[in-house]
């Protein structure tokens, strides 16, 4: 007795034939979503790691015109924009206060850290007195920012913190303030 060859399950060889192309083409098929995915996941995190350098150059140029107009006394009036006028040593004192918030905003923008550890060396900066009086100035400053925005909600961050900071019963500084979950 003759054994016959029907194919796959029953099936004749064109039928094989054919299934076996379809299985093909489904495989390249999930092989080029695959693929497209991947394309689209490396493009975002080329567009993520533009916006951050450009960040990065962004913010040292700004620290480059800070520089430029703590170390000329002529130069400080332009930068002026608090409600009432300043002694020239306070005004230093507060660009040198949004140099350190805008470095520790800038580390957590980059990734150096989390946002848990952003209010971890928030806490420690409004420790100062100093730094809670030129928050105090430049809050008009913040009243433009986009609601929802990144920096709005840190700002509120840091005005919830101020306000834990200043109601704080310990000297333990350091455990005042709920951070936020990572």
């Amino acid at each position: 007795m003759a054994t016959q060859n029907h194919g796959a399950r029953g099936l004749g060889p064109a039928a094989t034939a054919g299934l076996a192309f379809a299985v093909g083409a489904l495989g390249a098929f999930v092989v080029e979503r695959r693929i497209s995915i991947l394309l689209r996941r490396l493009e975002r995190l080329e567009r993520e790691t533009e916006q951050r350098t450009a960040l990065t150059a962004y913010q040292r140029h700004n620290f480059d015109l800070v520089m430029k107009a703590a170390a000329d006394p002529t130069l400080l009036p332009v930068l002026n924009a608090y409600e009432e006028e300043l002694s020239t040593d306070r005004q230093r004192q507060y660009l040198f206060a949004n140099l350190l918030y805008t470095h520790v905003l800038q580390g957590y923008r980059v990734g150096v850290f989390s946002r848990a550890e952003l209010y971890g060396h928030l806490r420690g900066i409004f420790q100062s007195t100093l730094m809670r009086d030129y928050w105090a100035a430049t809050r008009h400053h913040r009243s433009s920012l986009k609601e929802g925005s990144e920096e709005s909600e840190i700002g509120r961050m840091v005005d919830a913190l101020i306000n834990d900071l200043e109601e704080a019963s310990t000297d333990e500084w350091w455990v005042v303030g709920e951070p936020p979950a990572e």
